[in-house]
């Protein structure tokens, strides 16, 4: 396959899997952040500890976690048809990318909350704050550099799950790997796939960095 036959694919599979992972990591925030504050809350010496909450909680997260990805879309692909009326596409592919990621960032996310200074929380807890003011003025932008690099690993994980969700309908990238390349034999268009997918994750993680560093500096000098 020449260059102008390769460009108008991957151009359109690039597009594809920023639009499954862009949408896929907004749901996944929303889903996933209130979850790892709750985990944390819950948990033993938490702001609302509540052992039955926490514990039915990390069952579900860690279920969430302990399937594999392409086991879990096929597993979805009746609930993905019944929100979306379809299995097959980039949009369909939101569907089981989110639910998959949901649980791995809720998990990073306790990790980050963990991290933030108890003495903060007992300060503000002293002068009358409650739970919702600690989560908004303390837990949330004390840990902020920490949910950052969250975001910025699980955007990571989701280009390799919408890679994986072209064995299954989706578009984006791995559908063209495997259409294009690994099914027609054609090692160069392949590999070309393959660099693509590494520009896009470096990209990432090098903004990710800049953005950890920045709020970094600006702790520091606050």
């Amino acid at each position: 396959m020449t260059w102008s036959e390769m460009q108008p694919l991957l151009e359109q599979g690039t597009i594809d899997t920023l639009y499954m992972v862009l949408w896929a990591t907004v749901v996944s925030v929303l889903g996933g952040l209130p979850l790892g504050i709750l985990l944390v809350l819950t948990d033993k010496g938490g702001l609302l500890q509540n052992t039955a909450v926490n514990k039915v909680t990390g069952v579900i997260v860690n279920i969430g976690r302990s399937l594999p990805f392409i086991i879990l879309l096929i597993a979805l692909i009746p609930f993905t048809t019944f929100v979306v009326g379809t299995f097959i596409g980039p949009t369909a592919m939101i569907v089981p990318l989110a639910i998959g990621a949901i649980p791995f960032f809720a998990r990073l996310v306790e990790t980050a909350i963990r991290e933030v200074d108890h003495g903060l929380v007992e300060a503000v807890q002293s002068m009358g704050g409650s739970v919702p003011t600690i989560i908004r003025k303390v837990l949330l932008p004390q840990a902020l550099p920490s949910l950052v690099s969250a975001v910025t690993t699980t955007v990571i994980v989701l280009v390799g799950y919408s890679a994986m969700a072209g064995a299954v309908g989706g578009e984006g990238l791995g559908s063209k790997a495997i259409t294009y390349g690994y099914q027609r034999f054609d090692t160069q268009f392949m590999l070309v796939t393959v660099v693509v997918l590494i520009a896009i994750v470096t990209v990432v993680q090098l903004v990710g960095d800049g953005v950890v560093r920045l709020l970094a500096r600006r702790g520091r000098t606050a």
